[in-house]
């Protein structure tokens, strides 16, 4: 009897530690690792790791759930999302895998961000340094991996679907922390720097030593400056390349004072707004009411939120499209919208869109990859592209709208 009350207990114990861990697995269970293996499911038991959680098409993904991957942009298809990761390398590796690419695309509600604001694939040089949030790969995804020496692959090859991808400058910006120049040599052409916030060091407080080059930009105020420059005692930030191939990486851009480092986000924040201008805020169709022809649409984050002031902005120069029927609200915001790919590629936004009055706008609880904005569009016409967990493209009506390089538009490609 005391033997099968132990084993009742034990087994209590082990499904109430099983129910404080979430559901899927987190980078908190450890790295990934060239051997990992997911347990049959009809031997798993309480105590055993979950699995990554897989993202359900359609639906933002839950909190926490992501994972962290380091590497160098060495590829990208900018129409596609799609870019090469040369994975960083850590302790968990095995040297045989070391230096191995990661093939992945941007999520449609995937951000990227370079220099402290939202940025397109095209935007960022290769052979920068990133902090990716990855998730598993679609189970149905056949996409060959790249060809490497003796066919290997990287520990992380399963995880092809990027929710985030940005650079040192905006990984540390971020999290409000700057490197702390320690010392300066320009005949070895190192430098060495501590990472701070606040003034204090971070983590283990170790400093770090990098490698300058004579092609290293640095920029001061509003203009440029020369290694020189360098002072020790000076906060700084950079971005790199090389980062694990021969010590902490080498810099190829660094940022002297933070009105040199405002200016650089400021005029990444412009090149962002008329990317997006040019084509169309994106986002999923949440909803359809085929009687009363309204779509609602979700948009997703990663976006200048000052981007969505211009759907409130009602059309008085008529520039936009002139969609509204004769019973409609002459004086409401209006716009239109495109069908688009996971990729957020249009297909011919100039004449394939459709749309009305937007007759609500309202905020929602915000959700990992969502910008917490959705609106309700009346549309004259509904096209089979409108329906629920789809991708969409919405242009305001002050937002004119015109044809897209033949490259970026996927019409006659079907």
């Amino acid at each position: 009897m005391r033997f099968a009350l132990s084993l009742l207990f034990v087994a209590f114990v082990s499904l109430l530690a099983a129910a404080d861990r979430p559901l899927f697995r987190t980078d908190a269970d450890g790295p990934v690792r060239a051997d990992d293996k997911r347990p049959n499911a009809k031997n798993r038991k309480p105590i055993d790791k979950p699995d990554w959680y897989q993202l359900v098409p359609g639906e933002f993904p839950p909190e926490g759930s992501v994972h962290a991957v380091s590497g160098e942009l060495m590829f990208m298809d900018h129409l596609e999302r799609r870019f090469h990761l040369r994975v960083d390398r850590n302790d968990s590796q095995e040297r045989g895998v070391w230096d191995l690419p990661l093939d992945a695309t941007m999520l449609p509600y995937g951000s990227i961000w370079h220099l402290g604001a939202p940025a397109a694939l095209q935007d960022i040089p290769l052979g920068t340094h990133h902090h990716g949030l990855f998730y598993l790969a679609d189970p149905d995804d056949k996409t060959p991996l790249p060809e490497t020496s003796y066919r290997r692959k990287t520990p992380e090859w399963q995880f092809r679907r990027c929710f985030r991808l940005e650079d040192e400058f905006t990984f540390h910006t971020r999290q409000k922390q700057l490197w702390r120049i320690d010392s300066v040599d320009l005949g070895t052409k190192k430098l060495t720097a501590t990472l701070v916030a606040g003034g204090k060091p971070v983590g283990d407080g170790k400093a770090k030593t990098f490698d300058l080059t004579t092609s290293t930009r640095v920029f001061k105020g509003n203009g440029f400056a020369d290694l020189k420059a360098l002072q020790p005692g000076q906060t700084v930030l950079f971005n790199l390349t090389w980062v694990t191939l021969y010590g902490p990486g080498r810099i190829t851009d660094l940022w002297l004072d933070e009105p040199a480092r405002a200016l650089a986000t400021a005029h990444q924040l412009e090149r962002h707004r008329n990317h997006t201008r040019e084509r169309g805020l994106p986002g999923f169709v949440s909803a359809v009411d085929d009687e009363a022809q309204i779509v609602t649409i979700t948009f997703f984050g990663g976006v200048d939120p000052k981007l969505f002031e211009d759907i409130r902005n009602v059309d008085t120069n008529k520039v936009g499209w002139p969609l509204a029927k004769e019973a409609d609200n002459q004086a409401a915001p209006k716009g239109t919208i495109a069908v688009a790919r996971e990729s957020l590629m249009t297909y011919d936004p100039v004449n394939d869109r459709k749309g009305g009055n937007v007759v609500d706008i309202k905020t929602i609880p915000a959700e990992p990859g969502s910008s917490g904005l959705q609106i309700k569009v009346k549309c004259d016409l509904l096209l089979e592209g409108f329906r629920p967990r789809r991708v969409v493209r919405f242009y305001p009506a002050t937002w004119k709208v015109m044809a897209l390089p033949r490259e970026e538009q996927f019409f006659g490609r079907e």
